[in-house]
This record gives structure tokens, sequence and C-alpha cells, in this order.
């Protein structure tokens, strides 16, 4: 496996998503009904913004590090989530940026009520031993080293017959990727049609993600919701100049709570004012 999220942990797409699948599960957690989650791609479970990894990039002062000062004014669900990230740091000095950053499995084991499950997925055997010490005893949390593309069809639906799935691939290479994107999306609506569904998916020029997302309206996956924040142009020449977030079977009246986070998360970590933010409805092309 050549791709390794250390590089990447804590920057602006960590905090799109994280942002987002805290939302999602707050209004899972609406209903007294218990709810299961299943996290395909679910890395180590916790990153060290001080490690090697982490600071060859430098990836995380474009994302939650410029987010930490103004983190008292932010709006309620990204307040939320960098409670979250300081819980991650408990015992760490406030004023300063957060040394660990947690990955989705572990902010999901802190949103889960009793009675709610997670299973997260990881197949790289280095990553799997990290994550399993990171969510050891946590009430309702399973970790399994498997394929997450394999894991689609193995462990849906979930036993409370109601949840989330999160699927957050490298991406690496991108076209096969998005195929398998297309195939597990497939199995996914066989297999627990009336589940939420979260997609990650990074924006590296305009036409390449208006082609992707048709593929994805051509699936015909019901009610879908597009939450995109891109920090530069969608042109600019860079790896990734932003990030989206697909939701299928979006809760009630999520919109209404996301946009003034994207609003926020735009203001706070576009450079220059440049980029975007879009919240809308994805439609049949």
């Amino acid at each position: 496996m050549n791709y390794r999220h250390a590089y990447h942990a804590g920057n602006f797409a960590d905090v799109l998503k994280h942002v987002v699948l805290t939302a999602l599960l707050e209004r899972l957690a609406d209903k007294p009904k218990p709810f299961g989650v299943l996290d395909v791609h679910a890395g180590r479970g916790s990153y060290d913004l001080d490690g090697a990894e982490a600071q060859r990039t430098g990836e995380q002062a474009s994302g939650i590090a410029r987010l930490w000062p103004a983190r008292a004014e932010a709006p309620p669900l990204t307040r939320r989530y960098l409670e979250l990230v300081r819980a991650a740091n408990a015992g760490g000095d406030d004023d300063t940026p957060p040394h660990l950053y947690p990955g989705s499995p572990w902010l999901i084991s802190r949103l889960l009520r009793e009675g709610d499950s997670l299973q997260a997925c990881e197949l790289e055997p280095g990553e799997h031993t990290a994550l399993s010490a990171a969510l050891r005893r946590q009430r309702g949390v399973a970790v399994h080293r498997r394929d997450a593309w394999e894991a689609l069809g193995a462990l849906l639906p979930p036993r409370e017959k109601r949840g989330l799935v999160l699927i957050d691939p490298p991406y690496e290479p991108p076209a096969a990727e998005q195929d398998r994107v297309i195939a597990g999306l497939r199995e996914v609506r066989r297999r627990f049609a009336g589940g939420v569904v979260a997609l990650w998916y990074p924006i590296k020029d305009a036409a390449g993600s208006r082609s992707f997302l048709r593929r994805l309206a051509a699936l015909d996956l019901g009610e879908a919701l597009v939450a995109e924040l891109c920090v530069w142009p969608d042109d600019t020449r860079l790896r990734m100049n932003g990030s989206g977030m697909l939701i299928v079977n979006p809760p009630w009246q999520i919109e209404r709570a996301l946009e003034p986070e994207l609003a926020w998360l735009w203001q706070h970590l576009a450079n220059d004012g440049l980029g975007r933010y879009t919240l809308r409805r994805l439609q049949p092309r």
C-alpha cells in the first residue's frame, strides 16, 4: 500500500469529512432506536501531527491548526467536532494546536450511544494493529482486518437495520478507485438501501469532478446530497483543490444544519478568499 493518511491527517479535507460525519451521527442519534456504523477505510484511528509524516507535508497547518484559534466562534456542529479533537488531546495546552488528530473511527466511537455499534475495517497490517490499539475497550466497537470492498458485502446490513456507511478511499489510482466506488455503492444499495452513505472524494480539477458526479448520479441512488469545500479554485494546478462528501439518504433537514457550517469552514480555510463551498442535491444528468 503506497498511501499513508499520516501524511495528510488534519488537513482541510479531513475537517470537511469529519464535520459532515459529526452532523450525520448526531442526526441518527436524534431517534432513540440504535444504529450501526460501517467504516470500511478506517486507517489507524489516531495520527501524530508532530510525527515525521505529518511534518513532511505540513497539511494540518492549513486545516485543523488554522481553525484552532477560532474554535470558540465555530457553529454548533464544527464546535462539537473540535471538542472531540480536544478530547483526543486531553492534558494538552488548549491554546496550542493539537498534536494528535483522531481519525474517523475514533470520532465515531465517541459519538456512539449505548446500543449503537461500529464495525471498523482496515486491511494493512500495521494500520490495523494501530487501529485496534486506538479503539481498545470501546463499547460496541469491532475492528476487522479485511478489504473495504469485500466488507460492504459481508457486513451489511448492520444488526440494528439502520445506520451509516462511511466510504473514504485514497483514490489511488483515481480511475480504478472510482470504478470500485461505483461497484461498492451498488452493493450498498442492494444490501442496505435505507442506510445513510457518506462518500468522500477529492476535487483536483473541475472536469474530473463533474465527470465523477455524473457517474454517481447515473446510479439512481435515490435522494442524495453533495457537500463540497474548495480552498483553491477548482483548476489550480495542485494535487487537491478541494474535496466533497456525497450523502445518500440524507437525514431530514441536514442541509439546513450543514449550510452555516460549510460557510464558516470556507471563511476560515479558503486561501485568500478563493475557492468555494457548495451544498446541493445530486441530480441525474
